[in-house]
This record gives structure tokens, C-alpha cells and sequence, in this order.
């Protein structure tokens, strides 16, 4: 970041700094990299899609998560509200939540012809023993429920910090397979990661996808603002081990346990390092932990480069 000039020269007349030229570029690689950002949001009300449509630009993507015992009809009531809204309605499918492919091929047929789903995202589901004879996402793939239905662009999961049930090694042979699969299947594809704390990995990763020819889109997940205690509960929950401990080192954990935190310095690390399209198609996801709304009404400064570089690395609206 270019050290500012505090004196009367470098500043608008409000007193604020005046922005260098390279301040200024790195304002727009962040607009530039934040325009086609996703949102993640779970049992969305009506308050939530309505402050998503007063909020978001029409056409932004709304991935809806699947929880254990979940009804289909909410899931299918809340991409129906989604679409209604004039945003794009991307559900996940548990593989493993399914009794049988009949109850998956059922719930996407009432996607597409009720809320024009055309894409999905495919993950295997919190529980470890299968409710049926669905047993991962690549039975889903292979299965052809998913073109008899419209679907033409599935998401898989990635995981830049690592799985705790899995070795890098399965997670890459795991990863390829599913890729290969779709592509066989005559369908689009893109990753969609767990949430990260720490950009460095994150940029590694994809670093390394690129190397072994991965070139599908990446939605590099990031958790929306928040409390630091939430963001770390949540991190425990989800396996996200090394980067919240990398997180809670650097944040001062006892003094700032109830500070409001935000990914802004991740966002900024990440739009530098893919000013040029070194990484290739990357695109913030974002995992609203501190409430859809309030994430999307935070997402709006930086999409719009409202945003003014601060000293801690990251930014803050203007």
C-alpha cells in the first residue's frame, strides 16, 4: 500500500487524504473482483430476501444450503422467493441427506420448473452414514438425473485449508474425479470452497488447480462480517482449522473475542494477486454468518469502489 501524504497538498476539501494513483488502482482491482461475488444464505425469511432485493443487483447468485432434515418444500419455497426477487437461485444437494436418486430426481424437477434452477451445487452432507442409497456426489453425477433435469452447471466443494477426514491426496483425487465426471456428462463446472481466514493458502491452492490444468471457476469462500467468536465457532464447526488459529493468533483473541471482523483484507490480498487473471476465474463467496442482508449491504461499498484503502491492510466505505 503507497504510504499517504497527511498535508494540506494530498487532501479534498472535507480533510480526508487524498488518494494516490495506486490506491486508487487497487480500489478498482477490489470493484473489479467483488462485481460478480455470490452469496450463501440458509433458511432465508421474508425480511431476508426483501432486504436481498432492495440490496442486490438483479441477475446476483444466492446459493441456499441444505440442512439435515430439511423439508424439500422450503428448499424448493425458497429458491421459488429467490427467483421472485430477480436474483439467481443456486440450491445445494446433500448427496448423502437423499433416501434414493427418485427423491433427488424429484426435488430437481421441482427446482427447474418452479424457480428455473439450471444450476446446483452438489456436496456430500453433514452426516456420516447415508440416509439411503444416495451415497456421494459422484452417484449423483454419474446418475444423468441431473441433465434429465436442465441442470447445466453443478458446483463441488474445495478446500484450500485441507479436510479433517481427508489427505490432500484424496481431496485431489476426490476433486478430479467429480471434475472429469461432469465433463463427461456434457455439463459446466465450478469449485465453490470452504471459507478461508487467511488469502496466502487460498492463493496457493488455486495456484496449484491451474498447474495440474483446473482451469473451471473458483468461488473462493469467505465469511461475511461478523463477530470474531462467531467466525472462529463457525470455523470449528466446519473443520476450518488452520486458518483460524492463524486468525486468532494475529486478532489478539482475549482482547477482541467480541470485535466485529470482516474479510476486507482477504478480498484485498485476493483481487491483488489476480489483478492480471493470474489465478484465472475467482470469485468471492460469501458465507453470510452475520445475516444475508447485513452481508449483502456490506458487500455493496467495495462492489461500487465506494471504499478507501485503510492502514490495517484491508478498507472501509466512503
Amino acid at each position: 500500500m503507497a504510504i499517504l501524504n497527511f498535508g494540506k497538498s494530498n487532501s479534498d476539501k472535507s480533510g480526508i487524504p487524498a488518494s494516490s494513483d495506486a490506491d486508487n488502482a487497487a480500489v478498482e482491482q477490489i470493484a473489479a473482483f467483488m462485481r460478480p461475488c455470490t452469496f450463501e444464505a440458509t433458511k432465508p425469511s421474508d425480511k431476508d430476501i426483501a432486504a436481498l432485493r432492495e440490496t442486490l443487483t438483479p441477475g446476483t447468485t444466492v446459493y441456499l444450503t441444505m440442512l439435515p432434515n430439511q423439508k424439500p418444500e422450503d428448499g424448493i419455497a425458497a429458491a421459488v422467493a429467490i427467483r421472485a426477487a430477480g436474483l439467481v437461485p443456486v440450491p445445494h444437494l446433500a448427496a448423502r441427506h437423499f433416501a434414493s436418486m427418485k427423491d433427488v430426481d424429484a426435488l430437481l424437477a421441482a427446482f427447474n420448473t418452479q424457480a428455473d434452477v439450471t444450476r446446483v451445487l452438489l456436496i456430500g452432507g453433514d452426516t456420516v452414514t447415508p440416509a439411503g442409497s444416495v451415497r456421494d456426489v459422484l452417484s449423483i453425477i454419474e446418475s444423468g438425473v441431473l441433465q434429465g433435469n436442465r441442470i447445466a452447471d453443478v458446483g463441488v466443494g474445495g478446500f484450500p485449508d485441507g479436510h479433517p477426514a481427508m489427505s490432500d491426496e484424496e481431496l485431489e483425487s476426490v476433486l478430479v474425479t467429480k471434475l472429469a465426471a461432469i465433463q463427461s456428462g456434457g455439463l459446466n463446472s465450478h469449485i465453490v470452497t470452504q471459507f478461508i481466514f487467511d488469502a496466502a493458502p487460498a492463493i496457493r491452492w488455486i495456484g496449484w488447480l491451474r498447474e495440474r490444468g483446473i482451469h473451471v471457476p473458483v468461488h473462493i469462500g469467505l465469511a461475511g462480517p461478523t463477530s470474531l467468536m462467531s467466525w472462529l465457532n463457525f470455523a470449528r464447526k466446519c473443520g476450518v482449522k488452520a486458518s483460524a488459529e492463524s486468525l486468532a493468533t494475529r486478532s489478539g483473541l482475549v482482547k477482541q473475542a467480541f470485535k466485529s471482523v470482516a474479510p476486507d483484507p482477504i478480498i484485498r490480498q485476493l483481487a491483488a494477486a489476480n489483478a492480471n487473471g493470474e489465478l484465472g476465474q475467482v470469485v468471492p463467496h460469501l458465507f453470510a454468518f452475520g445475516g444475508i442482508g447485513a452481508t449483502a449491504k456490506w458487500a455493496q461499498p467495495a462492489i461500487a469502489g465506494a471504499i478507501r484503502l485503510n492502514g490495517e491492510g484491508g478498507y472501509d466505505p466512503v
